[in-house]
């Protein structure tokens, strides 16, 4: 029986971990005036989107499907069957997105 914790991979996240995969990095991308902005455009510390896939144990507030904002300069990456995903500690995740808030949990969500 697969571990609910897992999101159906072969591989067990310990501790306080969780593995993610990146919504949208890269590339070129749109202001919110429509302005193109090339990928090679060096932008100050911008967090990133990410879709959790696995959780440790020890993981207390997220859950598998969870849409999360993380620093990308404190991500180590992993690559399981081909994919490849970002590893990372619960307290390194600096926020949750609003779609959590229907289940009437509280907390620092967006």
């Amino acid at each position: 029986m697969p571990d609910p914790t897992d999101g159906g991979l072969p591989i067990r996240m310990l501790h306080d971990r969780i593995l993610v995969t990146s919504e949208g990095e890269g590339g070129e991308r749109r202001s919110g005036g429509g302005i193109l902005i090339p990928a090679t455009v060096q932008m100050g510390r911008r967090l990133a989107w990410a879709r959790v896939v696995a959780t440790g144990a020890n993981v207390r507030v997220l859950k598998v499907n969870d849409r999360v904002l993380y620093d990308p300069a404190e991500r180590a990456e992993v690559e399981v069957q081909n994919e490849v995903y970002i590893l990372l500690r619960e307290r390194d995740v600096h926020a949750v997105a609003a779609e959590r808030l229907s289940d009437g949990a509280t907390g620092l969500y967006l």
